[in-house]
């Protein structure tokens, strides 16, 4: 006889779904790489938390499926190639619940992810283009030396803009590996990544810290240094503004070229650097190999020059 399940959808406890996904994880992907495993883990993870801030339970139908697309789309903000690979791990999960017969069907299989971009739409910065922001940089007064913090934070450790204003001194943390710096990300609650803090970027925030007064812990990292909000936390139009002066005065500015562009050239820089996919995909904080390997097509644009990538380089 049939499992009586199978005939319909089915609905789970969020720790019933946790079993689930631990059996296909151990069954389903037992021959794939570490870093595919870790992926369709922590894509795995958002549809966990997903289940326990409804009602601790999620009915496996077509219809709440689409439901966690929307959530993910709208309520949590995620990059389409991110909504995409977190269904996709779904539909895996659904696929395995059938496979073992307590699906009749896969609900997730006729909803639809995200068309995956084939190319970033901001353009990223040639290595020529790099040099001529660099030259004009001239750290002067506290504010040149705050924004050119700014700028290295996001060029050469791949900060975004939202992630520079939310960071407070104290999230930098020295270790026997070096220097990282907890972030929190777009449409995260907690800062629960870690993103490293090569040497010259690090100099660049000493040399900005050097001209602040008393410094504590939770003082944002960057500050305003405006008559009437001195000390206070800046906010992403600011950055904006202060960055696109630079690349104005740098004659870089074009439509497509913007501050985030910095962050996206990062990627670039490290895979022309010669550091690994994967590498590059944890530094960058991507939910999937695919959001990395479209960088890695990119890679010949930033057509680097002979010599360091990042200026003061060890």
């Amino acid at each position: 006889m049939g499992n009586p399940m199978s005939d319909a959808s089915i609905s789970l406890t969020r720790s019933e779904v946790r079993r689930r996904i631990d059996d296909f994880v151990r069954e389903y992907l037992s021959s794939n790489s570490p870093a595919t495993v870790g992926t369709y883990r922590r894509s795995l993870s958002e549809f966990e938390r997903y289940i326990e801030k409804g009602e601790g339970r999620f009915e496996f139908s077509t219809e709440s499926v689409a439901a966690y697309k929307e959530y993910l789309a709208s309520e949590r903000q995620l990059h389409e190639v991110s909504v995409s690979t977190y269904l996709t791990a779904v539909r895996r999960l659904c696929q395995y619940l059938v496979d073992i017969g307590l699906l009749a069907t896969n609900p997730a299989r006729l909803v639809k992810g995200n068309r995956r971009p084939t190319s970033h739409s901001r353009e990223v910065l040639t290595q020529t283009e790099i040099d001529q922001l660099l030259s004009v940089m001239r750290p002067e007064s506290m504010l040149d030396k705050r924004d050119h913090a700014m700028i290295f934070l996001m060029l050469y450790a791949g900060l975004s803009e939202i992630e520079l204003i939310r960071a407070d001194v104290g999230d930098l943390e020295q270790t026997l590996l070096g220097w990282f710096l907890r972030v929190q990300g777009k449409g995260r609650t907690d800062k629960d990544q870690q993103v490293p803090i090569d040497p010259p970027v690090m100099n660049k925030l000493r040399l900005y810290f050097d001209t602040r007064s008393r410094i504590r812990p939770n003082d944002p990292l960057i500050v305003s240094h405006g008559h009437r909000s001195e000390g206070k936390r800046l906010n992403t139009r600011s950055v904006r503004s202060r960055i696109n002066l630079y690349l104005e005065a740098a004659g870089i500015k074009r439509p497509g070229i913007s501050p985030h562009s910095l962050t996206h050239t990062a990627a670039l820089i490290w895979l022309n650097d010669g550091v690994n996919v994967e590498e590059v995909r944890r530094r960058m904080r991507h939910g999937t190999l695919d959001t990395t390997l479209i960088y890695l097509r990119q890679q010949g644009e930033l057509s680097s020059s002979p010599g360091r990538a990042v200026p003061g380089a060890d």
